[in-house]
């Protein structure tokens, strides 16, 4: 069926629901109370552009199971606009990507007329305007946001992402710092004590905090010692480095995705789950959710990306002469992703599914070596190269201005010392 008719079929559905009485949106606010112009309000001036004061709004979302269309011809949307915007939406953020139960717009000249627009925000820094007048028209604005720098420390008692919280952070920031750190701190085995700092970029809107951008430098105490890392970049070089000039991370990731378990580790005599046989297991299974990405674990170009009875979909990377990888049973390839791709270290190329033979969700990671298949975790890769030697002033000008920065932030433990001495001083 073509999808103008089940677009029509969708509608005429609607409508019947209207008829008989059974309409379900979600109309969380009916009226909101116009804003008067003053010096006090005067930026509250525009709501997504249109003058507050000449304007009527309402919130709206779908329920499941129910389209937008439903909804405008309830609110006298004519047929022929309701299809020329399904039809024009899809170069910009089509209509039948609005999520149920996330509000979004309705824009009235006044409270009596028909919709003038949708504005619908498909994420925080963008908001797409549907104009339903004569002449159907669509808008993507991108919000205006401010970037400020700032700080945070903290010590961990029982996890990080908590250590984190409690400094004011959420869990998506720890991403970031192990990105900064990650050949030199086990983000995973922090034990209690492990302090941290971080100066890191956050993004606000109308004052308030939306995002996080990017770690700029940080530091990590831990029993074996003080581990730093600040970001450098120019023409030729960016990423994060140690204060000698060594990239932070190593040439090859530990593991192809993050926040997973092992469920099974390569073992030349394991007994296979579903053939029933002792079978040789040449690779590691980390198991993850169904849709987690699964990243490349360093550089290189895609050699195979397909399908298989028993590996299901899968991708190989050639990263040199020496090492290959492979990652099976995926859900779905990442946009892109085929023969002659290259990639970079960290790179989503797919996300972990259950295709092939398997027993759940997960990915079997495979690490060629020579030709021949080895177990990865026991494997020294060889680290980074370092910043040559004709970047190295430019890149101490920037690290000590970075190191100047974070030694003005204080690890807890320190500020709880010396509260200790001045009361016992006292």
């Amino acid at each position: 069926m073509a999808k103008t008719e089940t677009f029509f079929i969708n509608i005429g559905i609607g409508v019947c629901m209207v008829l008989g009485g059974f309409f379900l949106f979600s109309k969380s606010s009916a009226n909101e109370t116009k804003t008067q112009c003053s010096s006090k309000t005067e930026v509250l001036k525009k709501k997504f552009g249109f003058t507050q004061s000449d304007h009527h709004f309402e919130t709206y979302s779908l329920g499941i199971n129910q389209n937008l269309g439903d909804l405008l011809i309830w609110q006298g949307v004519q047929w022929d606009s309701i299809l020329k915007l399904d039809k024009i939406s899809s170069d910009i953020f089509s209509i039948r990507k609005f999520r149920a139960k996330k509000p979004f717009t309705l824009v009235r000249k006044d409270e009596c007329s028909k919709p003038h627009c949708i504005v619908y925000e498909p994420n925080k820094f963008t908001f797409i305007k549907y104009y339903l007048d004569d002449k159907v028209e669509i808008e993507a604005v991108q919000r205006d946001y401010e970037v400020k720098i700032e700080s945070a420390s903290g010590i961990i008692e029982s996890s990080l992402w908590l250590a984190m919280n409690k400094a004011g952070l959420d869990g998506s920031i720890i991403d970031k710092m192990e990105d900064a750190m990650a050949s030199n701190v086990d983000f995973y085995h922090t034990q209690k004590g492990d302090m941290f700092k971080l100066i890191f970029e956050r993004k606000y809107i109308e004052g308030k905090p939306v995002d996080y951008g990017e770690v700029i430098s940080g530091a990590f105490k831990n029993d074996s010692g003080e581990h730093f890392a600040v970001f450098y970049e120019n023409e030729k070089y960016a990423g994060f480095y140690d204060l000698e000039g060594h990239p932070t991370k190593s040439t090859f990731l530990r593991a192809p995705l993050k926040y997973s378990r092992i469920s099974s580790s390569f073992n030349r005599r394991r007994f296979h789950p579903i053939k029933k046989r002792t079978i040789p297991h040449l690779g590691t299974d980390y198991a993850a959710p169904t849709g987690t990405p699964i990243f490349s674990v360093a550089d290189g170009v895609v050699v195979r990306a397909g399908y298989s009875k028993n590996n299901g979909k899968y991708v190989k990377i050639k990263h040199d002469d020496v090492y290959q990888t492979q990652y099976l049973h995926m859900h779905r390839f990442a946009k892109g992703i085929k023969k002659g791709t290259r990639v970079t270290q960290g790179q989503v190329i797919g996300q972990v599914g259950q295709t092939g033979l398997a027993t759940g969700p997960h990915v079997c990671f495979r690490f060629w070596k020579h030709g021949r298949q080895v177990n990865h975790r026991r494997e020294n890769f060889p680290p980074a190269d370092p910043l040559p030697e004709e970047e190295l002033e430019a890149f101490f000008i920037q690290r000590d201005s970075l190191l100047n920065d974070l030694n003005k932030i204080h690890y807890p433990i320190e500020i709880s010392s010396a509260l200790v001495a001045s009361q016992t001083n006292t």
